[in-house]
């Protein structure tokens, strides 16, 4: 993706998140110039890798294939191995009308997706094999806001606003939004999404960046380099 693209979905993104009077923490503000400048005190958003996260999953096509996402909190893995301490995370997303999320499973991590606002989240779900793979024949069985729903192997779950849907590790899942773009809430166990998405064809999980011009705001995939 070109940092000229990300830029502009980036400053797309933020108004849209605040349209539905969700606020942002303050560090979602800062420029690349004022993070350097605090290097020495934000390694709790350096480590845990808090902030922006824009992908197209390596495909150069971000509006029919890709996620907008900002990191809020984010808990510790050590903690998460000793069952003690941070075990969360959260994140606020946009799924664009028509824009696909691929196919993907987690090993560890358990996530509540809510729609926030804007248009239907469809979500396609399969289970998984005895050996982890997409169980394509099976039906799944997923807790919606407390309710259990059964849902065909590749059938599509509808969450209009309000609704969400509790995906445990190894249920595989491909959303987009329906109708209009929707804002997504996720609360989680800790995330890890370096090594812990697993996806259905082998793609990537973040996006080469081809600098054109300077971030606006630099993304979580930045920090190594720029920080």
């Amino acid at each position: 993706m070109k940092r000229s693209r990300v830029n502009e979905i980036l400053r797309q993104g933020e108004e849209f998140i605040r349209s539905f009077g969700y606020v942002l923490p303050p560090f979602a503000d800062w420029t690349p110039e004022e993070m350097k400048h605090r290097r020495a005190a934000i390694d709790g958003i350096v480590d845990a890798r808090l902030g922006w996260d824009i992908t197209d999953y390596g495909a150069g096509d971000f509006d029919r294939r890709g996620l907008f996402l900002f990191t809020v909190r984010n808990g510790n893995q050590e903690d998460l191995k000793h069952g003690r301490g941070m075990l969360y995370a959260e994140k606020i997303m946009i799924s664009r009308r028509d824009q696909l999320a691929p196919l993907h499973t987690h090993a560890i991590k358990a996530e509540d997706i809510i729609n926030r606002g804007g248009g239907t989240l469809c979500i396609e779900l399969f289970g998984s094999d005895p050996e982890g793979g997409i169980d394509r024949v099976s039906p799944v069985r997923v807790p919606t806001d407390g309710v259990m729903r059964r849902v065909d192997a590749g059938g599509v779950l509808r969450l209009e606003p309000g609704e969400s849907v509790t995906l445990l590790p190894g249920v595989w899942h491909a959303f987009w939004g329906e109708r209009e773009d929707v804002l997504i809430g996720e609360v989680s166990t800790v995330n890890d999404d370096v090594t812990d998405n697993i996806f259905a064809d082998p793609i990537a999980r973040f996006s080469d960046i081809e600098e054109d011009e300077e971030p606006c705001r630099l993304l979580v995939s930045d920090y190594a380099t720029r920080l």
